[in-house]
């Protein structure tokens, strides 16, 4: 069964994050570093809660592995990516891993 991993970086009081360094040059490394082992990748860019209401989130990162043992590799090797962080976001980044169904 797929399985999903979703990084999800929140907007709190004072939290910034810059979308041309994390397009160009986060979204690169992650590929670069873990691709061989992701099926899939999609960045949504928040921009709206709802009618009128502000996004609860900068950006939601969902890559799809083809199973839990292409995401236990892809994790393994994931080191640069992680530490990556804190070049373009100071906002503490939420997960969720989940298997996907349709």
């Amino acid at each position: 069964m797929a399985v999903t991993l979703q990084v999800m970086y929140p907007v709190t009081k004072g939290s910034t994050f810059d979308d041309a360094y994390y397009a160009n040059t986060h979204m690169a490394m992650v590929s670069e570093y873990m691709g061989a082992h992701i099926s899939d990748t999609v960045v949504t860019k928040g921009i709206a809660g709802g009618a009128g209401t502000p996004p609860a989130f900068h950006a939601v990162a969902t890559i799809l592995f083809a199973d839990q043992a292409a995401m236990d590799a892809a994790m393994a090797v994931s080191g640069p990516a992680l530490a990556d962080i804190p070049n373009f976001t100071n906002a503490s980044p939420q997960m969720l891993i989940g298997q996907t169904y349709s």
